[in-house]
């Protein structure tokens, strides 16, 4: 299955609040990324994925390090038996950038089957 638009694009430096996403933006990006979530206080997407067990939790968790330093923009995990919650935010805008967004994709497409 090919990448979807966001996967396929790369992170680039993004500072200053002029590079946060709107609200309507973020709805947009989120209608494509399936289970991802704003958090309360709109400054962070999220979402658990559930995996068989630890083993494979910590295989993802590799993936995603490594996807991460690939694209210079890290996420906050929470890993436990059978599960990991990835949180991606752009500290240096202040809330969410578009890097989240690719980087949410990315994410997805390390789990296309």
């Amino acid at each position: 299955m090919p990448l979807s638009p966001l996967a396929s694009q790369h992170c680039t430096p993004r500072k200053g609040a002029e590079n946060a996403l709107d609200r309507a933006a973020i709805d947009s990006h989120l209608a494509t990324l399936p289970g991802w979530k704003v958090t309360a206080d709109g400054k962070a997407i999220v979402k658990d994925f559930p995996f068989k067990d630890f083993h494979h939790t910590l295989g993802f968790i590799n993936a995603v390090g490594f996807m991460a330093n690939q694209e210079d923009h890290h996420p906050d995990l929470e890993a436990g038996y059978g599960h990991c919650q990835v949180l991606w935010s752009t500290h240096d805008v202040g809330g969410l950038s578009l890097n989240d967004m690719i980087c949410a994709a990315r994410v997805e497409a390390l789990l296309d089957r």
